[in-house]
């Protein structure tokens, strides 16, 4: 299959103009930032300036209500030729037979042998490579020392327990909380973590296909949140954070503890002197393991559009080498090609929590079981309602527990039997 980027620079330039007949494409991206818009149009505008003829609109959904945006356009009839594709959103898309599979793409790009074996791999979560990964989330935990200290905690905390007595202490300073709670869009990871640690594993579910989110020990950890909430460990208004809020509480000292990807170290760092905080993995459980999530969000392609092949060179512009790695320190994401890890934006200290935790034996990274169909719409309608109940107190940590589980038991058996 020809593509028009077999002449791509390592710098993710087009070295001579292609000459396409008058194309539109329609790209959307929805973990919405200025920040993150204004890198992505700078990369689409390099694309535009050496492909004359090509027109690329950016719609912008906000992340807060971005995956039912995005489902009301394209069962609208409004359907883009490429999105920014997060991957508990791809099996849903990859099931109903919408989305392109990129193998033969990237077969055939001159940058697709040098993507990492992770990344590949987390393209193919649904079979195929129904999206080309752009950079990984690994969660890690952000603390404040100055707060530490006036709380007279000797250290970060290494261990769930020493984490709740060191929030408890922080919530007695006054105006003060120990840790920056996501109540609302995109929390499931802290609930997924928590039971998890708790419960010694981060297997979704048993042998026979049953999900293990309802087990005593997830049940203690899905209470441990709940109890970090109604204690006063958390803000009273977290209960409906998203990203943004948690990371603001960070960084304006409204609390001392964060647990959050790469990206959110870009706002922190310009806005906390370096010396005043540090990442380190997250607390290990009574089984001595932490099972912190990587998440990864990429480019997909709909089988819709009607320019493929210049959807796949826009898409190939955005995923190479040194685009690739603007991206990823722009907005705070693993890369995804080799040797990227040599790169000095990522041998500092800022990043020696995230490092410590993919090096240490105690922390085993747990991946989402995106492949499940309708796990999008747990983790962004189900799981969000009902942890929000629970954190106010109107249903009980197994109440929530039992109604999740049952729903991924089913999904998993609707999985299972397609196999």
């Amino acid at each position: 299959m020809k593509h028009l980027l077999k002449g791509i620079a390592a710098a993710g330039m087009l070295m001579c103009s292609a000459a396409y007949a008058e194309t539109n494409l329609k790209l959307v991206e929805v973990i919405t930032s200025p920040e993150r818009t204004k890198v992505l149009q700078t990369l689409v505008d390099e694309f535009e300036a050496a492909n004359e003829g090509v027109n690329i609109e950016i719609v912008s959904l906000p992340w807060g209500s971005a995956f039912e945006k995005l489902a009301t356009m394209v069962a609208g009839g409004d359907v883009p030729d490429i999105v920014e594709m997060p991957e508990r959103w791809a099996a849903l898309y990859a099931g109903s037979d919408q989305l392109v599979a990129l193998d033969d793409y990237v077969a055939s790009w001159d940058h697709g042998s040098t993507l990492t074996e992770k990344t590949v791999q987390m393209g193919r979560q649904t079979g195929e490579m129904h999206m080309l990964p752009y950079g990984f989330y690994l969660r890690a935990m952000f603390y404040n020392k100055t707060l530490l200290a006036e709380a007279g905690v000797d250290g970060p905390p290494a261990t769930m327990e020493e984490f709740m007595a060191a929030s408890a202490a922080v919530s007695e300073l006054d105006g003060k909380s120990g840790y920056c709670l996501r109540g609302g869009p995109g929390g499931l990871n802290a609930w997924v973590m928590m039971a998890a640690a708790m419960n010694g594993t981060n297997e979704f579910f048993t042998e026979d296909g049953k999900s293990r989110i309802n087990e005593p020990g997830s049940v203690a950890g899905i209470q441990y949140l709940i109890d970090m909430y109604q204690k006063g460990y958390a803000p009273k208004d977290s209960v409906s954070w998203g990203f943004n809020e948690i990371v603001a509480g960070f960084y304006s000292g409204t609390c001392a503890f964060l647990d959050q990807d790469p990206d959110a170290l870009i706002a922190v760092a310009e806005r906390m002197p370096a010396e005043d905080f540090a990442v380190i993995p997250m607390p290990v459980g009574p089984a001595g393991k932490a099972f912190p999530t990587i998440g990864f969000v990429g480019w997909s392609m709909f089988e819709a559009s009607e320019h493929k092949d210049e959807s796949f060179d826009l898409i190939a512009h955005l995923s190479a080498p040194e685009a690739n790695a603007t991206w990823a320190k722009r907005i705070g994401v693993i890369p995804v090609h080799k040797g990227a890890d040599q790169d000095p934006h990522f041998k500092t200290e800022q990043f020696k929590g995230w490092f410590d935790t993919l090096n240490g034996d105690e922390y085993v990274p747990t991946v989402m079981p995106v492949y499940l169909e309708q796990f999008g719409y747990f983790a962004d309608s189900i799981a969000l309602d009902s942890s929000q109940e629970a954190l106010l107190g109107q249903r009980s940590a197994q109440d929530i527990a039992d109604e999740w589980a049952e729903f991924l038991t089913n999904e998993y058996a609707t999985w299972k039997a397609a196999q």
